[in-house]
């Protein structure tokens, strides 16, 4: 089974951001997922990992990324065949 870890920073406040994300991959992948975790962290880090696999880095990347981005993503390294409906559209 799979995990995501959201790494985000708590100088900078950004649990309530990680959350969401946690809460939206949760309710688009459910039992797909083995875990979704938030990791604190410092130093303005904000990562959303799958397995040993970085999605997204704050500072790479660019800011914090759309959650259709971040659907699109997991789904690429969970079911790469998986229709993600609207989001894909």
């Amino acid at each position: 089974m799979s995990r995501i870890q959201i790494r985000y920073c708590t100088q900078c406040q950004w649990l309530l951001r990680s959350a969401w994300y946690a809460q939206e991959l949760l309710s688009t992948f459910g039992e797909g997922l083995s875990e979704v975790s938030l990791a604190p962290s410092h130093g303005g880090t904000f990562e959303i990992w799958y397995d040993d696999v970085l999605l997204w880095e704050r500072k790479r990347d660019g800011g914090f990324p759309d959650i259709k981005l971040v659907k699109q993503r997991v789904r690429d390294q969970l079911e790469p065949g998986r229709d993600l409906g609207h989001i894909d559209r």
